[in-house]
Formats: structure tokens, sequence, C-alpha cells
């Protein structure tokens, strides 16, 4: 899964109740029979989807589940308070039912004498806001997303991997869809799928629209390689030869750093929207990437899409080929262990940068100034100095829903940008200790290789992962690891840059990715000087702990209104910091505060302060051969 700006999607009064449902048993005997998920997205554009299911039952208790823990979400979000109009019927009848009063994901029903088919009826109801991840806004009036988790429930006791589904989906007029489930046939706007089971099922969403495009990645080869593209407008659609080559040649730089494929095709489902949630979620033989409409025609679109679509690309070979072993959940309800999202996340996360610069997504100087950026970032989280790296995993899953104020102080999920450093530190290690001769390429085709073909699971643990790394050059992995895991205010960053070969500098001159990032979020990124970040309008979004504006009494939700006597703009405060390298007297800030007014005095004199990477002399310069292509 790939970080967004929303993150308010959890319900975490119902963790609890997940993890008393741990000790549940699940049955490795297959279900009497395949359960029909029917789904009806005709109404999409009013944000309500129809589901009808037809599921073999026998007499006596029944308890169903509707999906909680969501695979490559890392918490317990399953968006159940959105299923509106649930019923249940035999032959006709209805069957009462009533819900779990402690497990709020179960419904207990009891199935009378000679009944053998059970039928339920639900909506499932699309009016999220747009933040969060699989459970935000998906739908819009041109185009939807169907995760198949928000459609079904299913009998406790069974793995999902033996539930036989018979899935259909019904589409609105004149629109198109893809996706990685197998099609059996289409009769109008009805598409019958095969029979797959639930696993499969819920790790294969369809994306759908009435603008789309389908571009084939790798004609006239196996396995197949497909971009779909539904997007709010025919314009959004025209991405260019030049950026279709760059992910040709994604596809070809992750077969020459695997090895191996596990999938029977693969396919990029990318949604181009300003209404929907954006994020990226992985799936094994798809992902499931949400980006703003003019991602693909807007350079400043294209540089800050460039990085979603290696990252979940990635968590096909770590993630769902290999999944650490506290994230097999097999029935969506048995909590998971997020202990090795620094490996799952944070590994995919530096494969991703990796991929993106090999494919050309980012050119050398992007791709630098998108490290030089992460950088900085914990250079400007005070909260690393109380909370490890490995607690930031641990506690993902309510970290996942914690909001942007004092991030800085509480800390994020940041084990996505602190675990790439570890792993090009990693890298940067093995090619010293192998005199060049060995890498983290050497290692993902150990450890993500195998037989290509079919989807495949082998679940690891810490030990796995320092054992394959010691079978690339025998050295105390764990040690190494763990340090950077478990220490404050660890130097990993800055050893892993100068490790590669280069080395983080501060100047007035701005960095491109940080421009990119300013325009699309709609921010002001003033962190490492006054540190501030607001909005366009001046609002106060963080601010740096222990830092000039924090000194000066300033907080989150607060509104810078003026600066030196002059009505805020984002021009007028960079341009007054500038202005102080040279002044003695503090910048002053008029700043409401609710219905308060109040001047403060923010004593900075650095000046504007902005990331980048140079090149240090006197190391190699692997991070250079990191990102050059592999691919023949």
């Amino acid at each position: 899964m790939r970080k967004t700006l929303g993150r308010r999607v959890i319900q975490l009064a119902l963790l609890a109740a997940a993890i008393l449902a741990a000790g549940a048993q699940v049955s490795a005997e297959a279900a009497p029979g395949p359960i029909h998920v029917d789904v009806d997205e005709t109404r999409a554009p009013q944000k309500i989807v129809h589901t009808h299911l037809q599921m073999p039952v026998q007499p006596g208790p029944l308890v169903l589940y509707y999906p909680e823990w969501i695979p490559g979400e890392h918490m317990p979000d399953g968006p159940i308070a959105n299923m509106a109009g649930l019923k249940f019927t035999i032959g006709g009848k209805p069957i009462a039912w009533r819900r779990d009063l402690l497990d709020m994901f179960a419904f207990h029903l009891d199935i009378p004498q000679g009944a053998s088919t059970l039928d339920i009826d639900f909506d499932f109801l699309l009016s999220a806001p747009a933040s969060g991840y699989s459970a935000g806004a998906s739908a819009t009036a041109y185009l939807n997303l169907v995760s198949w988790n928000q459609m079904v429930l299913y009998p406790k006791g069974y793995d999902a991997a033996n539930l036989t589904c018979v899935p259909t989906l019904r589409l609105p007029a004149h629109w198109k869809f893809g996706t990685a489930l197998p099609v059996a046939k289409q009769s109008g706007e009805t598409v019958y799928f095969g029979d797959v089971s639930l696993e499969t099922l819920i790790d294969s969403p369809v994306l759908t629209g009435r603008y789309f495009r389908a571009i084939d990645l790798t004609p006239g080869k196996t396995p197949d390689h497909e971009m779909d593209i539904a997007a709010d407008s025919q314009a959004a659609l025209a991405m260019t030869p030049e950026m279709q080559a760059h992910f040709r040649q994604l596809v070809a730089e992750a077969g020459a750093l695997f090895g191996s494929r596990h999938y029977r095709d693969y396919h990029f489902l990318v949604t181009l929207s300003d209404e929907v949630a954006h994020f990226g979620l992985e799936h094994h033989e798809s992902s499931d990437d949400r980006a703003r409409e003019r991602s693909l025609i807007d350079e400043s679109g294209r540089i800050s899409f460039s990085g979603l679509l290696p990252h979940e690309y990635v968590h096909s070979w770590n993630g769902k080929y290999r999944r650490p072993e506290g994230l097999i959940s097999p029935d969506y309800h048995q909590p998971m262990k997020d202990d090795l999202l620094w490996v799952y996340e944070g590994l995919t996360e530096y494969l991703g940068e990796v991929l993106t610069g090999r494919s050309g997504l980012r050119n050398p100087q992007q791709s630098r100034e998108e490290i030089a950026r992460l950088a900085e970032t914990l250079d400007d989280e005070p909260g690393r100095e109380w909370r490890p790296l490995q607690d930031t995993a641990d506690a993902a899953v309510f970290l996942y829903d914690a909001d942007d104020t004092w991030e800085n102080w509480r800390r994020p999920v940041d084990f996505y940008e602190e675990s790439e450093f570890i792993w090009l530190d990693v890298d940067a290690t093995l090619r010293r200790l192998t005199n060049d001769q060995k890498s983290m390429n050497d290692f993902c085709r150990l450890f993500y290789g195998g037989t290509s073909g079919q989807p495949d699971l082998k679940t690891y643990t810490f030990d796995d992962v320092v054992a394959g790394l010691n079978r690339v050059a025998p050295y105390d992995w764990a040690a190494f690891l763990r340090k950077r895991l478990d220490s404050v205010s660890a130097k990993t960053p800055d050893e892993a840059i100068e490790d590669s070969g280069w080395k983080v500098v501060y100047n007035d001159r701005p960095n491109e990715i940080v421009d990119v990032r300013e325009g699309i979020r709609s921010r002001v990124y003033l962190m490492s000087s006054v540190g501030l970040t607001l909005d366009q309008s001046g609002r106060v979004i963080d601010v740096r702990y222990g830092g000039p504006a924090f000194n000066a009494g300033i907080g989150p939700e607060m509104k810078v209104t003026a600066v030196n006597g002059l009505q805020f703009s984002p021009e007028v405060i960079k341009d007054a910091i500038e202005a102080a390298k040279t002044e003695s007297a503090p910048i002053e800030l008029i700043v409401a505060n609710g219905p308060q007014v109040q001047t403060y005095g923010v004593d900075y004199h650095g000046g504007l302060r902005y990331p980048h990477l140079v090149r240090d002399e006197n190391h190699p310069d692997f991070l250079s051969e990191i990102l050059k292509s592999q691919a023949p």
C-alpha cells in the first residue's frame, strides 16, 4: 500500500472484538458448494451498489462474517458502516438475524430444517469521503472501482482459499472494465467471471468506467501486462507514447530485478479523478492505483504520479508472493501483526524507487531530489528522538489513522521513508563487502525468485530476511538491522546516503520534487526553516516541535493571515523568510486561533532551506549504479 493524505477510515472501536476472534478455528475443508456473488453497479454514479449472494447452507446455527482485515491495509478497516438494506431469505421467506454484540463483523442466523440455499441482499453505499484507502471514495459520475471485500459475506470456519465464488458484475450502460479476474463471458452489460476462491476474488478488484483505455504493455509476450485506465474525462487518458515506453520499461526492469513473475498476467488498474481517495493498494495480479485526473497529461502530475505504480507492482513479489508470517489472515477476521512492515512496505518503497529510476519514470536528478526530500522529512521529525522505527510498524494499526497535526512529534507510519534508507544502506553495504560484485539485485533474485506462473505464497520472518542477506554476503545483518530499527535518532538516512556516495546539503535553490508536491498538494513546506507546513490559504497543518514557530507559540489549525504587515500568501511568507537573513527583528505573523487573533514573532534568520544531494568523492558512487537500467 502506498501512503496518501487521507487516513481516516479505521474503526478502532472494533479492534478489541477482532482480537477476541483471533483464536477462532479455520477449517482447511472446502465449503459445501460455491457462493454466487452478483453485483449490480448500474447506480454507481448515485453512489450505491447492490449485491445479491446465494450460498449453500445446512440447518442449524450459522455465523457469517463481513471482511474486516483487508490485505495490504494493515488494519481492521472493513467498511461495514456502509452496508445497508441487509436481508436474508430462504425460498423467498425472510430469516431473522442478529449482529454479534462483541464482534460487530459477525451475523448470527438459525437456518431452518430442510433449507439448503440462503439468499442475501444488501446495498453498499459509495458515499465515503475522498480520503483513506479502499473504503474511501471510489465512484464518480463516470467511473467506479469495485472492491469485492465490500460486497460479500462468508461463513465462519473456512479458509478463504477454500471457499469457491462465482462472481458476476452488471455495468452501467456504455462502461468498460479491467481486472485480473478470468472472464467467462459478457452478455450485454453483464460480465460473468470464472469460478475463483474467495481469496482470489477479494484480491482481484474491477476497474470500471465510461472513459476507459486499455494499453498492452507487453504486446506479443507472455505473461500479458496491461494498464487499464478509467478517468473522469476523455482528455485525461491521453498518456504520451514516451510515458507508455517508461511503463513498458518498468515491466522489463522488474523482470530483470526478480528473475521471475508469480502471476498469470498483470493489470495496473489506474483511476484518474479528483473526486476519489488517492492511494495505491497491492494485489497479486493487479494493483489499485488512484491519482488526480490529469496525472498522465500534466508534467507536475506525471512527476508526482511516477512512483506509485512501481511501488504497488513490487508488492506482487514483496507482500503477495512473499509475505511476513504475521500478516496472514486466512479469513479476513483474525488480526494481523504489523511488526515487519519495514520489510513489507519499507523494502517495497526502496525497490519501487529503484525501479522508478531504472524505468526512466524519473530521471537521475529527479531521483536524487526525491531522496534528498525524504532525508529532509526525517531530519525535521523530532518524534524520532523518542519513538524508534520499529514502533512505527508495531503501532501502524492506529498510526495509519492519525491526522497530519503534530505528525512530526507523534511520528507517522514512516517505516516507508526511513526503511527506504535502511535498504539503501543494505545495498551499499553488500556492494562494499563484495567489491561491488553483489547487491540487492542478488538478494531479490534469491529471496523472491522461484518458478514463474500461478500466484503462490511463501511466508517469511525476521530470521529469514537475515539468512537471505547472509547468503549474498556474510555479515552480522541481525545487529545491523536491529540497531537501525530499535534506536532513537538513528543516523540511518545520512549514513545510507553517504555510504552510497552522496551527501545532503541545504541551500535556497528550490528542490524540484518539493516544488511539485507543493503545487499538487496545495501546501507550503517550511519545516526546515521556520518549522511550519501550511496550506495555500495560510492554515497551519503542522508545526515542528521545538522549532522557531513552535517557540513563538504557533500550533496546528491556526491560520496565518498576515506576514510583516502584508496579507498572507505563499510568496509573501517565503520572501519574509529570505529577508530575515539580513535583519535582526523576528518575522511578524498575525495568526488567528479560532476567534482569537494575535501577533507572533518568529525569531528565525536562516533563510529558505531546500535539500539536495551532492557527490561525495570519499565514497564510491553506488547510488548511480543502483539506479542504472538492468533490463536487456
